[in-house]
């Protein structure tokens, strides 16, 4: 799921996590989303803004670990998170990557 999830209502996400980790599962599942926590590196985006106007939220990366590690721990998944790009100490990498293993 490359740069999917922020497209989805987050009402939507428990129906997403159903269909992908409880009926299909996998034995492994990428997720990448962008990391808000970036966002003050670009200078065309407004404090609050998102980086498309089809985002329904962008999540920080404690944000998304969080999301990530529920979601593995109610379907018997491992998760690691992983930054994508080139890291900045203060705010990480422009996107993050979630590895779902059985």
């Amino acid at each position: 799921m490359v740069e999917v999830i922020e497209h989805l209502d987050e009402s939507r996400l428990t129906a997403f996590e159903q269909v992908v980790f409880a009926r299909a599962r996998p034995g492994a599942v990428l997720v990448t989303t962008p990391n808000a926590d970036y966002n003050q590196r670009y200078e065309t985006l407004s404090a609050g803004e998102y980086r498309h106007e089809d985002h329904r939220f962008e999540w920080t990366r404690a944000q998304f670990a969080e999301w990530a590690a529920g979601v593995a721990g109610r379907h018997g998944y491992r998760v690691r998170i992983e930054p994508l790009g080139p890291e900045v100490a203060e705010v990480g990498a422009p996107s993050q990557l979630a590895v779902f293993e059985q």
